[in-house]
């Protein structure tokens, strides 16, 4: 089966994912190895094996870079303070992408006999997605010197999805085309004429609930219910100039991915065909975050970039990939456009 997971994966970001739970190089107990029939044939389970091997090892390879997109830089982009209390409130909303790397599965198919290590060779391309920020001023902070320290804001993100058919690829939305996340910012300095603004920030995020359906030929991959979270923590600091400002952070993002494959295999010459699932998959990694960003004042609006990067977690496959692995640094960017009040 010429499984394209990687390939729908990612593509539905460009329409709208240090410890990680790793298990041991090898085969997944989720994918039996089956036996052969007296005539020599390998029975439904062992043709599905190296395919189920595959559509784990492809999820696992794909979920971070999913996750990065997700998590972006800042929680509220052009703001590294608070907003100064009740009355006050921003909205944003940011494009984040990074230089994915798609497995080129249409050049792999899987093995009748079992299980086999593959190298599968990359294509490397932009992916990346839009997503909402919000924040609402709840506390200004207490008066020390010729600041406040202290301040609170309350923050929310959004994330849209739609439904999407081409070709051999449908994807569904069971749960609909929206996902809220929610989060809060302390401030440790608010920003003055002189003094930079500084603050700390957690927000989760979330992907709405995909259904994925892939064809290739007579093969079908199903991978349902696909979720993807990021729970990240921030420090940061920033400062206007005129029409200008700067700033950098850093912090730390985990990201939790599951989803559940079936795959169905028509039978071949040398086989009868098979099918495997539902096999339940699921990655939790963590990465550290580091970026800068810079922004222009205009009127009403600011004009934000960011450029980050993400490392770290230990990602084992048994399947291999030559080039960048799954766990490897990635450069992530960000354009936004945010109003404050």
């Amino acid at each position: 089966m010429k499984s394209r997971i990687a390939a729908v994966a990612l593509p539905v970001c460009l329409i709208g994912f240090t410890f990680q739970q790793a298990k041991a190089q090898g085969i997944d107990p989720q994918c039996p190895p089956g036996s052969f029939n007296s005539a020599g044939s390998p029975d439904n389970t062992k043709v599905a094996q190296d395919a189920c091997q595959k559509a784990i090892d492809l999820f696992e390879y794909t979920a971070p870079q999913l996750g990065a997109i997700l998590a972006g830089g800042s929680a509220t982009q052009g703001i590294a303070g608070t907003l100064g209390g009740l009355g006050h409130f921003s909205i944003g909303i940011r494009g984040n992408a990074l230089r994915a790397s798609l497995p080129e599965v249409d050049r792999v198919v899987p093995n009748t006999r079992g299980a086999q290590i593959t190298t599968y060779t990359l294509d490397n391309k932009a992916a990346g997605f839009v997503t909402g920020d919000f924040a609402l001023g709840i506390f200004k902070g207490l008066p020390l010197g010729l600041t406040n320290v202290g301040g609170l804001d309350l923050l929310g993100s959004a994330t849209y999805l739609p439904d999407y058919t081409s070709g051999a690829f449908s994807v569904t939305l069971p749960g609909g085309s929206w996902q809220f996340g929610y989060g809060g910012k302390l401030g440790l300095i608010q920003e003055t004429a002189l003094l930079p603004g500084v603050s700390i920030s957690f927000l989760e995020r979330e992907l709405p609930r995909v259904n994925i359906a892939g064809v290739s030929g007579d093969d079908r991959l199903f991978l349902d219910s696909l979720r993807v979270k990021s729970r990240s923590w921030r420090a940061v600091a920033g400062k206007s100039l005129l029409f200008l400002g700067i700033g950098g952070g850093f912090g730390q993002d985990t990201y939790y991915s599951s989803s559940e494959i079936r795959v169905s295999i028509a039978p071949r010459p040398a086989s009868q065909g098979g099918t495997g699932g539902p096999i339940t998959l699921a990655q939790k990694l963590t990465r550290n975050n580091i970026f800068g960003t810079a922004w222009l004042r205009l009127p009403f609006l600011k004009l934000v970039g960011e450029v980050g990067r993400v490392s770290g977690g230990t990602i084992e496959t048994y399947n291999e990939f030559d080039g960048t692995q799954a766990a490897d640094n990635r450069t992530y960017g960000s354009i936004g456009v945010s109003f404050r009040k």
